[in-house]
């Protein structure tokens, strides 16, 4: 196979669980969210609303909020040092597609910058729950909006596991 460092960045990454507790610089998060902007869009419509939280306290009280809703012990979305919520207008065609492919970009940058990252999906479904919306509106999420993911981000506390690839190839 033919590679390059655009090829090895996608291959290495690896999702991240745990993180030090170490901030992220702004230049990197700046970075990372230049790179979600320019991820490709449905017929170019750009409708994301990225979200950089970057307050430990501010995180792990959305973490609270979602761990109550879900009902899900010990919650804390891996006590990263930042987050990015991406989310779309509710309903907008393309929206999750969109907001994958901006994720997806993110993380990479992230990786390429030598952040470990992981999605976050547990928002979806319940951005409208009482407590949660109160939380997100706080943070400055719109009130139209659902959150498709959110990109956890930090310095890795331990590499991420590379697994074998469970999908097909089929070449015609």
């Amino acid at each position: 196979m033919r590679t390059n460092p655009v090829i090895e960045n996608i291959l290495s990454r690896r999702s991240v669980r745990a993180f030090r507790d170490e901030p992220v610089a702004r230049e990197d998060l700046e970075a990372i969210v230049a790179c979600g902007q320019w991820a490709p869009s449905a017929m170019n419509r750009q409708e994301w609303t990225f979200v950089v939280v970057d307050d430990r306290e501010r995180v792990a009280r959305l973490a609270e909020v979602i761990r109550v809703a879900l009902a899900r012990d010990a919650y804390d979305m891996y006590g990263p040092a930042a987050i990015v919520i991406v989310a779309h207008e509710k309903g907008a065609p393309f929206g999750r597609e969109d907001d994958g492919c901006a994720m997806q970009s993110m993380m990479l940058a992230a990786h390429s910058l030598g952040l470990g990252s992981v999605w976050i999906n547990q928002l979806q479904g319940i951005c409208d729950e009482p407590a949660v919306r109160a939380e997100l509106d706080a943070l400055g999420v719109p009130a139209t909006a659902e959150v498709h993911g959110v990109c956890a981000l930090g310095h890795a506390a331990t590499e991420g596991t590379a697994h074998d690839r469970k999908s097909r190839v089929v070449w015609a």
